[in-house]
């Protein structure tokens, strides 16, 4: 095992991958190095940026450097002393269709070469080709992958990356990381990424990591080649890779384009500098146009990095956090693309119950409708239903709405609640009291204080979904529970009309009193007690 998981939250992970230069540290960017051109020093990288690791092509480096590589190793060659992953040629053949060099022997140099961790020789599928096509690149995929197989089984120092294909084919992509699955890989990568990247096609690209993801070991790496503007990281995290590359950095630079955590503003635009790093605190935006193109370039590309580095960096601590949602939800809004792409992560929600944390040390913000499909918020309505049972006394159930503070147990409309009760001579033995609340639904209130029922902030008034999705949660609770009599005291802001008044003319037992004004005022109480009493009165007589 090279791969160790310290901390998760939905599919993101924190782990240490042990490779012979060194134990490197997940989520991991790894900057792409161009051999031929080399514009920040891979030394530089690792001594000021602290990035750890890098990647560069070992197939341009066999090319052209062969002899002093083989020589020197990879490490001295470049005077980087982290871990280097080497590219084998698959970003040229999908550039210009074809490399020359056979896969074997890319395989075997980048042993002799010292890589750290090297990249089997894949066609990559692109974007937009024939299906015929496709599978083509899947299936000599494969064959190349299946021929390497008993020199993976052998002892070897350089760990070896499975790439998966299939491009906008997402049952190719199973196939593939199916297939793959069975051959002992130290990583496996998604490959063909880029072109979905450049398009905007963040939807997409998340259906291509779930496909891959769902269909790979859960104990080894996964790695995203290309993985571009950092805005789409914590995406790619949370949606559970482990590594990424990036020129980005570079590509942008050249561009005259500065990078932010949530977008990219041309130079030429810029008039604040919105960013501590060491470059915009030294310089000002004018001062950096007055430069000569070639160090505006490399000064650009200093402080892109310093952006992608500091974007992983916040991307672990949302993990340790358990605050990687709410991250989401902050990058979502930086364009319609990821806002869409992260409206699909809700639907896909149910995949996050079993890697998100039960309990976690700061509590749950909901801000709209998306955030109701938390992983927190699905897992808790799950287990109400499949594991609690209600108290063995109680024969009639109390739904009611939320109390103005948490827990509810504690609350003030809780005492009024009891009082009430009691001046009205029921036995208290005799009522099993729930909460209904956005977005939980059924809070019973043994358990109100746990994990994250009164853990959370919630902005209101909810509309439309949110009170179906709690009207539902009401259903799904009192199915099979033997309550003799189940009496709702229904808040219109909480719950849907329509659906409540079905679930009423179809549950014998079932009858709702609505509140007159506010939910706990002396009037509106006295008027649920009054009908509790007819209620019970002519239910039990």
């Amino acid at each position: 095992m090279c791969f160790e998981v310290k901390n998760k939250d939905l599919l993101g992970r924190i782990g240490k991958i042990k490779t012979k230069s060194g134990v490197i540290e997940t989520p991991l960017l790894l900057p792409v190095i161009n051999p031929k051109k080399i514009e920040i020093q891979p030394k530089e990288i690792f001594d000021e940026f602290k990035f750890k690791a890098l990647m560069t092509n070992a197939y341009i480096l066999k090319k052209y450097f062969e002899t002093d590589v083989i020589k020197s190793g990879i490490h001295n060659f470049l005077g980087f002393s982290g871990v280097i992953m080497t590219d084998s040629g698959g970003y040229q053949i999908l550039r210009y269709g074809y490399v020359d060099v056979k896969p074997l022997e890319i395989f075997d140099f980048q042993e002799k070469i010292g890589s750290d961790i090297g990249v089997i020789l894949d066609v990559p599928t692109g974007w937009g080709v024939s299906k015929n096509y496709a599978e083509w690149t899947v299936n000599e995929t494969l064959k190349r992958a299946r021929e390497i197989q008993n020199y993976l089984k052998n002892k070897h120092i350089t760990l070896w990356v499975g790439p998966i294909q299939g491009g906008n084919y997402l049952d190719l992509i199973s196939f593939s990381a199916r297939e793959l699955s069975k051959i002992p890989f130290d990583i496996y990568a998604i490959g063909s990424p880029t072109e979905v990247m450049e398009r905007y096609f963040f939807d997409f690209l998340v259906k291509m990591i779930l496909t891959a993801k769902l269909n790979l070991p859960p104990n080894k790496p996964l790695h995203l080649f290309g993985a571009g503007h950092p805005f789409m990281f914590s995406f790619a995290v949370a949606l559970g890779c482990d590594m990424f590359d990036s020129a980005s950095y570079a590509l942008y630079a050249k561009d005259e384009r500065y990078l932010t955590e949530t977008g990219t503003i041309r130079l030429k635009n810029l008039e604040y500098f919105p960013c501590d790093c060491p470059v915009c605190r030294n310089l000002t935006p004018k001062d950096l146009k007055e430069k000569e193109k070639s160090e505006r370039t490399y000064l650009l590309m200093r402080h892109n990095l310093y952006v992608c580095w500091s974007e992983i960096q916040r991307i672990k601590q949302h993990i340790i956090d358990g605050k990687l949602w709410e991250l989401l939800e902050l990058r979502a809004r930086a364009h319609p693309s990821l806002f869409k792409a992260f409206s699909l992560i809700a639907k896909f929600s149910k995949l996050f119950l079993k890697d998100t944390p039960l309990f976690k040390e700061r509590g749950v913000f909901i801000f709209d409708n998306i955030s109701v499909k938390r992983p927190e918020i699905i897992s808790y309505r799950k287990k109400l239903v499949e594991n609690y049972g209600k108290p063995e006394e109680a024969e009639i159930l109390l739904l009611l709405p939320p109390p103005s503070t948490k827990p509810f147990h504690k609350s003030r409309e809780f005492k009024l609640i009891c009082k009430f009760l009691e001046d009205a001579d029921f036995n208290l033995k005799d009522f099993h009291i729930c909460f209904y609340t956005a977005p939980f639904g059924v809070v019973p209130l043994e358990i109100d204080d746990v994990y994250p029922l009164s853990q959370f902030e919630v902005g209101k008034p909810f509309k439309g979904e949110v009170k179906i999705e709690v009207a539902k949660s009401i259903i799904r609770y009192i199915e099979g529970k033997p309550y003799k009599l189940i009496v709702i005291y229904r808040d219109p802001k909480l719950l849907s009309d329509r659906l409540l008044s079905r679930i009423i003319k179809e549950k014998r037992g079932l009858v709702s009193i609505d509140v007159i004004k506010k939910p706990y005022s002396k009037d509106s109480f006295n008027h649920f007690i009054e009908g509790l009493k007819n209620i019970v009165s002519r239910e039990f007589t």
